[in-house]
């Protein structure tokens, strides 16, 4: 019978080797709200399927294809699994470990006085051994596995954001090219216009061929930057395909602007809520957990090992006479070994895991920081680009109308060239920004869902290798 004293230090020994993990950040160091300038209306919460808000079914069509085809999710995903069966693995040391060994054989001799002789024999035997975790380090050692998994889930959640985000922004740029190239033509249909009127007028004498080669320069320049945007539409597309999974060549995009598609207005909740709803915020954690239950593993292993040991089996000549009490052997036995010198080896790997856990508190409060200040940057990159929209979308309209009216007045001789060419500039110039602006203030959108954590919910109950199995206690 076990001494009561020897079970109590044992309980006492178990509870000491399981240890509170830290706590780097606590909530009252979190800040009560955002402080980035926020638009005044109220905005909608934001949905797992945040793409959605932005009212393209193209692009919704898009990032499903991403989700089921994108190559940086499929490696993440077999992280994930390796993850889960490495769990099972550590898992299989906390259950007992069961062989059995059958064997057959006829031996014989011969000698030239006596003859020849030979025998049989047959046996069958089985073994099994069990170490008892007393002290808890494979228990910790599973708890880190499943730490580690679930850290590899998140890791999965995070490329899967970070593939959405991207094929947001990367479609948003091919629209965005295109219709820079749209704006171009319409600018050099407009500068052939003058070009024309200004043939007409050197034809009839009332210019000199000096204005006639500053109109053809301007055509010739504007003509030249066709090539650029359309190379630049063509990388655009040929990424946006690397996205999805499919080869370059193979994407379509049928949609040829920006236009009628905006970045919607959210309700960012505060702050603390934040860091519940972002995967990598999520996945430092696990991380973080991980490294504790494996320093916990590490101290635990300081302590002695009990473990059972039982071997029984059956011999004989015949396989008929092989199970027989009488053919039976056995032995049953317990160990306790201790380390008593190992040249440090355990304190090392105890300062590995004390190390590797400083590490991680140190980066779960870096992702914490950084989940925080890009969730500011978002919401105000939104804020502000979605003002300068409506700027420059009125410095567009007012140079629109600039240059029809300067163009007439030089159809009339009102005005010369330089005017034309100086509106007709501006226009364009205007033009130009404002699709720009509006692909950063869509891509600010998109950044402001993605640092809100696209409204990502952890799931917990994903399994894990053997968690159908009742661990022995």
């Amino acid at each position: 019978m076990v001494p009561r004293w020897f079970v109590s230090a044992a309980a006492v020994a178990l509870m000491g080797c399981a240890t509170a993990p830290p706590v780097p950040v606590k909530p009252d160091e979190v800040p009560k709200a955002f402080d980035a300038p926020m638009p005044e209306t109220g905005g909608r919460s934001i949905s797992a399927a945040w793409w959605e808000s932005f009212g393209s079914p193209e692009l919704t069509g898009l990032v499903s294809a991403a989700q089921t085809g994108n190559l940086d999710v499929e490696a993440a995903a077999a992280r994930v699994e390796q993850a889960r069966a490495q769990t099972g693995v550590v898992a299989s040391a906390l259950f007992p470990a069961i062989s059995v060994d059958a064997d057959a054989g006829r031996q014989g001799t011969h000698a030239p006085t006596s003859g020849s002789s030979s025998s049989n024999s047959v046996s069958l035997a089985s073994a099994a051994s069990y170490e008892f975790d007393f002290w808890g380090a494979q228990r910790n050692a599973w708890s880190a596995a499943r730490h580690s998994a679930r850290a590899a889930q998140y890791a999965r959640d995070v490329v899967m954001l970070t593939t959405e985000a991207d094929v947001a922004n990367t479609y948003f740029t091919v629209l965005a090219i295109r219709q820079r190239i749209i704006i171009a033509r319409n600018n050099i249909n407009a500068a052939k216009r003058v070009l024309a009127v200004t043939l007409a007028k050197v034809t009839n004498g009332t210019l000199s061929h000096l204005e006639l080669a500053q109109q053809t320069a301007q055509v010739r320049g504007q003509e030249a930057q066709i090539p650029t945007l359309e190379e630049q539409e063509r990388e655009a597309r040929y990424a946006l395909a690397v996205l999805l999974g499919r080869m370059p060549e193979s994407l379509e995009i049928e949609v040829a602007s920006l236009e009628g598609i905006a970045a919607p207005a959210v309700e960012p909740g505060t702050p603390l809520s934040l860091l519940s709803h972002r995967p990598d915020v999520a996945q430092a954690e696990a991380d973080l957990l991980a490294a504790h239950a494996n320093l916990d593993a590490a101290r635990a292993s300081f302590l002695p090992s009990i473990g059972l040991s039982a071997n029984g089996g059956w011999s004989a000549a015949t396989l008929a006479s092989l199970v027989n009490l009488s053919n039976l052997a056995w032995n049953i036995g317990a160990s306790l070994a201790q380390t008593v010198f190992d040249g440090g080896r355990l304190s090392s790997q105890r300062d590995v895991a004390k190390g590797r856990e400083a590490e991680l508190i140190a980066a779960y409060r870096k992702a914490v920081l950084s989940a925080l200040a890009d969730a500011e940057a978002g919401l105000g990159s939104a804020t502000a680009y979605a003002e300068q929209e409506r700027l420059i979308a009125d410095e567009a309209g007012n140079a629109a109308q600039a240059f029809r009216i300067s163009e007439l007045q030089y159809r009339e001789g009102v005005v010369d060239l330089l005017t034309v060419l100086q509106a007709q500039q501006t226009l364009f110039s205007s033009q130009d920004s404002l699709v720009q602006v509006k692909l950063a203030q869509l891509q600010a959108g998109v950044r402001m869902f993605r640092a809100l954590g696209g409204g990502w919910v952890a799931n917990e109950s994903e399994p894990t290798r053997n968690s159908f199995m009742p661990l022995p206690f």
